[in-house]
């Protein structure tokens, strides 16, 4: 690592997930706009530090978006798993914070409310709201390879993430397919791309970009969203180590002619079989999405196979292969329920055919697609967990400890253990990922460089002294 590059087969990552949750208000009088349900969620959070934008103890940081969307930015990870567990701590924080506002809004309203806070991408008018994850890339490798690398595969893996989605095509396995334009750019709301190559590594620029995938849905089964990942840095390890060997890497075989064609295709085919147009037709002519998924499985094992060290826990790495590997043999013999114990649109599809053999209509249907993703007042998916039909990859205890630990390994241990200092004491504090200022008469800053660095600079610690002499008794 003498360059400062580090090694083809450093697959050191951090992993992170920003979901935008919608909202609305049953029970009241008259119409209640989705803008005054998040001023009452966030009211003690305004009133407490004056604004709708905060970093929390725990690492992650929590606002409100265009739109009235609260979003919830988790804290930095090292794995897959703890990363996961930030998301799930996310939808307990909504919750409360979903929970106190009802009962605020029904002592003013004079009468019984309840806030619904929403885990999905897409409301009753058309309007989209995304999942975003985030993963920390090697400089050297050139946007060019992720839209041919990986566009394909995340255009595919809706075979196994989707989230489900009931539209007038009749039911599909994505809620975000249908407003996806590009491949890759940096717009956001003109035409929305799968990959935004917005360059905010919070990193060391000359050695990392921060990869910000939006193309995925939210999901509310915490396997599904531990695999999707989990899959997604195993593809990423395969384009960075042969774009530090300098080569192009094999996957770029898999270039899709027509992103957005093809990912609106894979949504309205759960079989599997749609044949997708590759960009260089003298290979092959096309190839199903089911089949892409396999070209892809089949090189993320070899890597696996071959290499000791891939940057996360191998236990996680071989989980993710079990899993994917099932799915795929499941999805090949058109065994779709196999997969209603952890993949969402299979666990939606399920319950909605249920419901289709006891004579309801499309009115019922649709208040079960939103019911699914019904965080603090849903029935339809709290009912699967309640009756052991959906599997997690961790317990309750470990959300409850994310809700107000950050992660050890990582950056966010330093930045969540500042708040939790900071907010104690009297003086006027402010931070982001990257930078810490503690304000006053003579006011200090510290910048937070490397994710990776869990343990701080000098400058942090005397920082930290200087907050806990100041919270002492007699200080």
């Amino acid at each position: 690592m003498a360059d400062g590059q580090g090694s083809d087969s450093d697959f050191r990552r951090i992993f992170g997930i920003e979901t935008e949750y919608g909202l609305s208000l049953t029970g009241a009088s008259a119409p209640y706009a989705a803008g005054r349900v998040a001023m009452a969620m966030f009211r003690p959070l305004i009133v407490k530090h004056g604004s709708t934008n905060i970093y929390l103890p725990n690492g992650a940081r929590l606002y409100l978006d265009v739109g009235s969307h609260p979003e919830y930015a988790t804290a930095e990870a090292r794995d897959p798993l703890t990363a996961l567990t930030q998301v799930l701590a996310g939808e307990r924080i909504m919750t409360d914070l979903a929970e106190r506002a009802g009962k605020r809004l029904a002592e003013d309203l004079g009468r019984p409310v309840k806030v619904h806070v929403f885990a999905n991408n897409v409301d009753a008018q058309g309007h989209a709201f995304g999942c975003h994850e985030n993963y920390l890339l090697d400089r050297r490798v050139p946007l060019d390879m992720i839209g041919a690398c990986l566009v394909p595969f995340l255009v595919t893996r809706q075979l196994i993430t989707g989230a489900g989605r009931l539209s007038s095509d009749g039911f599909q396995l994505s809620q975000r397919a249908d407003f996806l334009d590009e491949a890759v750019s940096s717009a956001t709301t003109r035409a929305r791309p799968m990959v935004n190559t917005r360059d905010e590594p919070l990193a060391d620029p000359e050695r990392w970009r921060r990869l910000h995938v939006i193309v995925g849905d939210t999901n509310r089964s915490p396997l599904a969203t531990w695999f999707k990942m989990a899959s997604t840095h195993l593809v990423l390890n395969l384009i960075e180590q042969a774009c530090r060997r300098g080569r192009r890497p094999d996957l770029a075989d898999w270039a899709l002619a027509d992103p957005g064609t093809a990912v609106r295709a894979v949504s309205r085919d759960r079989t599997g079989r749609v044949t997708l147009e590759l960009q260089d037709s003298t290979k092959t002519s096309g190839i199903s999405a089911l089949g892409l998924q396999e070209a892809y499985w089949s090189a993320c094992k070899a890597l696996v196979d071959q290499q000791e060290d891939i940057g996360v826990d191998r236990s996680q790495a071989l989980r993710a292969l079990q899993l994917w590997r099932a799915a795929l043999d499941a999805l090949d013999a058109g065994r779709w329920r196999d997969l209603a114990d952890w993949v969402d649109w299979a666990a939606k599809l399920r319950l909605l055919r249920r419901l289709s053999r006891r004579g309801a209509g499309r009115d019922l249907d649709e208040a079960l697609d939103l019911d699914y993703h019904d965080l603090s007042a849903g029935r339809s998916y709290s009912g699967l967990i309640s009756h052991g039909l959906m599997r997690s990859p961790i317990d309750d205890s470990e959300v409850q400890r994310a809700m107000v630990q950050p992660p050890q390994d990582t950056r966010a241990r330093l930045r969540g253990d500042f708040v939790r200092a900071a907010d104690r004491g009297t003086r006027t504090w402010s931070c982001d990922w990257s930078h810490l200022v503690l304000g006053g008469s003579h006011r200090v800053e510290v910048d937070l460089p490397d994710p990776f660095d869990h343990l701080g600079p000098s400058r942090y610690h005397s920082l930290m002294d200087f907050l806990k002499s100041a919270a002492e008794p007699g200080a």
